[in-house]
């Protein structure tokens, strides 16, 4: 292994890795391969063989959802300390998303045949996994209410709070929204034109629930988008990008 790997983390607080114990998250860590990719590189696309769990030491990874009529839904923005893979316990089956690097990352790999002899030999670790595949299961599942319940300003809403829980900075009242989303980014999370969310963006500064300057996003009232997305108030290991 180089000498310059990021070292791995399982303290970040919002990402999916909080699932393992210090011990068993360095048990998974050491049984992978790993690997620096570059930016825009593809890990797995949508029909290859669920055959691996992935880990991010460092660098960031989309997952991307096409429908059948070739249009791309942005499912998934993971991170640092994040786990990724679709592995199903009883029978081979295919990747149900794409995957690739935004930025130049730090990767690691475990076949899932070395994952299930782990498993096995490690009951407690199997307990954590289980929890960390229902922990994904909730993720997905509240991602596609967002898109199909309450129309594109619902969806919209609740992606603004998913930013909020992920990179918002709190100001008295304020959330500021540290990263920068441009609108067509926004417009790939809710499968939306990016002039319709120019337009539900500009009603919503209009409304002072938003300001934006610069690229950069400031909630004002994120009990607005609560109520107009249905906010179930789930955890922020769930509710985020």
């Amino acid at each position: 292994m180089e000498t310059n790997v990021p070292t791995a983390r399982a303290d970040c607080p919002i990402r999916n890795s909080h699932c393992f114990s210090q011990e068993n998250f360095q048990k998974l860590i050491d049984a992978m391969t790993m690997a620096k990719v570059p930016a825009g590189t593809y890990l797995y696309w949508e029909g290859d063989a669920a055959d691996k769990l992935l880990y991010i030491r460092s660098g960031r990874v989309k997952m991307t959802k096409s429908n059948s009529e070739g249009k791309q839904f942005l499912m998934y923005m993971f991170q640092e300390g994040d786990f990724l893979g679709q592995l199903d316990p009883y029978f081979d089956s295919k990747q149900g998303f794409n995957a690739f690097a935004v930025d130049d990352s730090w990767i690691g790999t475990i076949p899932k045949s070395d994952l299930e002899s782990l498993l096995w030999q490690q009951g407690e670790l199997a307990v954590e996994f289980m929890k960390w595949m229902g922990l994904m299961h909730r993720m997905t599942q509240t991602k596609f209410r967002d898109i199909m319940l309450y129309g594109k300003p619902g969806a919209l809403c609740s992606t603004l709070i998913r930013m909020a829980n992920t990179f918002g900075v709190s100001n008295a009242n304020d959330i500021f929204i540290s990263e920068k989303l441009t609108n067509t980014d926004l417009a790939e999370y809710i499968g939306a034109a990016r002039e319709s969310v120019n337009r539900m963006l500009a009603d919503m500064r209009k409304a002072d629930v938003i300001d934006y300057a610069n690229g950069y996003i400031t909630i004002k009232n994120i009990d607005y988008l609560k109520n107009i997305c249905h906010c179930d108030n789930c955890p922020k290991e769930i509710c985020r990008l």
